[in-house]
């Protein structure tokens, strides 16, 4: 279980917050984006990076004139949040609009990963998550790649989950206004892949391929 403090209790809507950490992977393992807030030089700043999780570890990188890779390998507190929106709630009242997603709120400081073995499986993991299969098939990288990118990781503790599915609440009064209510869903799907300039003809992206006239595996 995600570890419960005042930082992640609940204030409002705490039916919706959950401390359970197989969720909280879920929802990590399909995010390809999350935010990373922190301050810096005294004011808050929040930056967008992609994260990847190995266990109960999540990674982040950057290059080492990266402010945020400066800020999470100097030890500073961070919070992480990630949100998947799943729907739109279409209600019969504007104040009972809403939407359906799945978020994870963390807290806690990284550290910054010194070990070239580690670095190249946490590195080769984030290659799977973008595309699961493709590792084997890329050129891995080198040692010159690998000393000027930085690599954090953050341990998955403090935090909690908060969600919310399922059609609109509306009001009983307002049941029989006569407009169209209900969940429009939204899902990230992959488009047909664009070969580039350079790929020889017949070649793909390996076992699964990826060719022109086949869309990609989702990426979720």
């Amino acid at each position: 279980m995600l570890k419960k403090t005042p930082r992640t209790a609940p204030r409002v809507k705490a039916d919706r917050v959950d401390f359970d950490e197989t969720a909280a992977y879920a929802i990590l393992d399909e995010a390809l984006c999350c935010h990373v807030g922190f301050i810096c030089d005294g004011s808050p700043m929040v930056i967008p990076t992609i994260p990847w999780r190995v266990g109960d570890q999540l990674y982040f990188h950057g290059s080492h004139g990266s402010r945020l890779a400066k800020v999470m390998a100097s030890g500073q507190s961070l919070c992480v949040t990630t949100t998947l929106v799943d729907g739109l709630v279409l209600a019969r009242s504007a104040f009972h609009h809403s939407m359906n997603y799945r978020s994870v709120v963390l807290f806690g400081q990284a550290r910054e990963v010194d070990d070239d073995a580690e670095k190249a499986r946490a590195f080769d993991a984030l290659v799977d998550k973008i595309v699961p299969g493709r590792r084997p098939h890329v050129r891995p990288p080198n040692a010159r790649e690998l000393a000027a990118t930085k690599l954090l990781v953050l341990t998955i503790d403090e935090g909690s989950v908060k969600m919310r599915q399922g059609p609109p609440i509306d009001s009983e009064d307002d049941l029989s206004w006569p407009v169209w209510a209900g969940v429009l869903p939204l899902a990230l799907t992959a488009a047909a892949p664009v070969s580039d300039d350079h790929v020889p003809a017949g070649v793909t992206n390996g076992k699964p391929g990826i060719t022109a006239d086949e869309r990609p595996p989702s990426l979720l």
